[in-house]
């Protein structure tokens, strides 16, 4: 049975509510997790919506079995709603294997509809839901219990709000039909290998200015070590070793207990111990690397000298083309694609593929090659053809 309304703390309960589910259209999902000690998420509520109920499933209670909820995930003929899904999708991944699928995001749909750059929760609740939300719970410790009636009240909301949020987007994207922008959106979220968190690339996470091959080489193996034991051991990243430290063995290679022992954010304990001899390991391993197969810094190309003005225009046509369109400028192209948009017709980024192409990118090139023009036409602008002027208004008097 379930100790407050609402809290799912037995295993036949919750395998009866995603039952009952199990026909619905579609469902809201939400979920409390903490990872502030661990390298994995700690799933602590899954709050779930459907036509007639909403339920919090506590995986924490004694006896719990979650198999029907992951069924229920993996029904391909109910749809999974969440609000910027991709950590709670981490979650999902790591315990049960696979993605949510069929997946909406109301973050996403939000930034296809207008609503603005990576739009918040609250945001939609207060204009779509008519609601407000409460605050207090936010940065509660989901994993102490027992849950408070409170905590259960705002975790629950999560999914009540979620499904009038879903429901007024769902019929924007269809009126304005641009239920395919979203399907693109969505197919990175629904890709497994967003979630797959490989050790040999690990180091590519970690600033630095270096541009030595050897360095990255050894970079590349004590982060891969790091990222190993961080997930062996359940442990956050920079609870097993600090960056810093990282970058500063690559930098030096130490061979011996000695030289890691001088390492900064190391201490002499460490370097003598289980983590010294791996790290040491990672650094032989690096240096008999032969220098051809050494991973390169990833190369920075700076604009050629004079492009400044066509970047300027691009970001004026990229504004002008969101505002008339109603879509989040973060959706459609950052400074980075402006810039390689404005060195190379054929840059790899996504405002030159599928939709953003059609709103922006067949446009952003035919600007900069003197196709197309900016104008200025009473207060507003607009494009207009190479060599055409815009309307005059007319002079009184």
């Amino acid at each position: 049975m379930a100790d407050s309304p609402g809290l799912i703390t037995d295993a036949a309960e919750c395998a009866a509510f995603c039952e009952r589910q199990a026909g619905a259209d579609y469902i809201t999902v939400d979920t409390e997790f903490m990872r502030e000690n661990t390298f994995w998420p700690k799933l602590c509520l899954v709050q779930v919506g459907g036509p007639e109920e909403a339920a919090a499933i506590d995986p924490l209670a004694p006896g719990m079995d979650l198999a029907p909820l992951f069924a229920l995930m993996a029904d391909q003929s109910v749809l999974k709603v969440f609000h910027s899904a991709r950590q709670d999708i981490e979650i999902f991944v790591n315990l049960a294997g696979a993605v949510p699928m069929p997946l909406f995001d109301t973050q996403v749909a939000a930034m296809v509809c207008g609503f603005g750059d990576s739009v918040g929760y609250e945001t939609l609740v207060n204009r779509l839901a008519g609601a407000q939300v409460d605050k207090t719970s936010r940065f509660t410790d989901w994993s102490r219990r027992p849950l408070t009636e409170k905590q259960l009240r705002y975790a629950l909301a999560d999914v009540v709000h979620l499904r009038p949020i879903y429901e007024k987007l769902h019929r924007q994207l269809a009126e304005s039909n641009r239920d395919h922008w979203l399907a693109e959106e969505v197919s990175v979220l629904t890709d497994p290998a967003t979630y797959r968190v490989e050790p040999e690339d690990a180091w590519r996470r970690i600033k630095t200015r270096s541009n030595d091959p050897r360095f990255f080489a050894c970079l590349r193996e004590v982060a891969a070590w790091r990222e190993r034991e961080a997930q062996k051991r359940d442990l956050p990243r920079g609870r097993l070793l600090r960056d810093d430290a990282l970058t500063e063995i690559a930098a030096h290679a130490p061979r011996t207990v000695e030289e890691l022992g001088r390492t900064r954010g190391l201490s002499r304990s460490m370097a003598e111990g289980w983590q010294g001899a791996g790290l040491i390991a990672a650094v032989e391993r690096a240096l008999a690397i032969p220098p051809d197969q050494r991973p390169r810094p990833p190369e920075r190309v700076r604009p050629p000298q004079g492009i400044g003005p066509v970047i300027e225009l691009l970001r004026v046509l990229l504004k002008m083309k969101c505002d008339s369109n109603d879509v989040a400028q973060k959706l459609v192209a950052n400074a980075s694609d402006l810039e390689m948009i404005a060195v190379d017709d054929k840059a790899d980024v996504p405002a030159l593929r599928g939709w953003r192409r059609e709103l922006f990118g067949e446009d952003a090139l035919a600007l900069k090659h003197g196709r197309l023009g900016l104008a200025i036409d009473r207060g507003r602008v607009r494009l207009i053809p190479a060599g055409e002027a815009p309307a005059r208004k007319s002079a009184k008097g």
